[in-house]
């Protein structure tokens, strides 16, 4: 059985809040034997936290939730500096990998990710240090931010604004970028990566990331794509939810 690899936000829920089906189409992909990974652009959190809140609505992901946060992380050493520009769950991942995490002043980076107390201060502190020679990081570059009310402003954004402020294109860790991918590829192993099915809401973010981790690609509506839009890059399939998508992994459509 191959993994299934699903983004959380405008696959799994939005804010938090389950879309309709879904719970239940991660239950009948389990039943099926597919692995289930959660693989999400969302870094503010730590990881407990995500897995708390998937098992508040039902699903159990302990061990089975992949952050940018994490893919970020892997981008630094053991023992170096990071100037954190984000939420928690960017702390936590430098710190799980030996980082030493600031908040102000000199680092060999500055690791930028979602956070709701952005402000011009800490804008000047993050363009501060990569001026003195830091590395800039991005968790990811997702513009937007999808919600039960509408997109809102995402961790791209906030990158945007700082990259622009120092002058520095940074580099990105998240989907649909190769450290992301690595991260899956040691999770699931190289082969099974291969296999995968990416399941997304986002194009430019999770049909990339299908097209990185070179795995097909099924494209739901339940998110921030409107349906007007073209497609791209094309996916092997589009359809309404995770629901949808369930009865056809399941049903044997990616097979063969």
């Amino acid at each position: 059985m191959y993994p299934v690899l699903c983004d959380l936000d405008g696959v799994v829920w939005l804010a938090h809040q389950p879309i309709p089906g879904s719970v239940e189409a991660i239950a009948q992909l389990r039943a099926a034997g597919h692995r289930v990974l959660f693989v999400t652009n969302n870094s503010s959190a730590r990881v407990e936290v995500q897995e708390a809140a998937l098992a508040a609505i039902g699903v159990p992901a302990t061990g089975d939730v992949i952050t940018s946060a994490m893919a970020a992380a892997h981008l630094l050493q053991p023992g170096e500096r990071a100037l954190v520009c984000g939420g928690e769950g960017v702390v936590e991942a430098l710190e799980r990998r030996g980082v030493d995490v600031v908040f102000d002043g000199d680092a060999d980076a500055v690791v930028v990710g979602w956070h709701r107390t952005f402000d011009y201060d800490g804008l000047t502190r993050a363009a501060r240090a990569v001026q003195r020679g830091a590395r800039l990081i991005g968790t990811n570059d997702d513009a937007t931010y999808p919600t039960p009310d509408g997109p809102i402003p995402g961790g791209g954004s906030i990158l945007a604004a700082v990259s622009t402020a120092c002058g520095l294109t940074p580099v990105i860790a998240g989907k649909p970028y190769e450290p992301m991918a690595a991260l899956v590829r040691a999770e699931v192993g190289a082969d099974a990566a291969l296999a995968a099915v990416m399941v997304g809401d986002r194009p430019s973010t999770d049909g990339l990331f299908a097209r990185t981790v070179g795995c097909r690609y099924a494209h739901v509506w339940s998110g921030v794509t409107p349906r007007e839009v073209e497609v791209s890059p094309t996916p092997d399939v589009s359809v309404a939810d995770l629901a949808a998508v369930a009865v056809l992994v399941t049903g044997g459509y990616f097979s063969g």
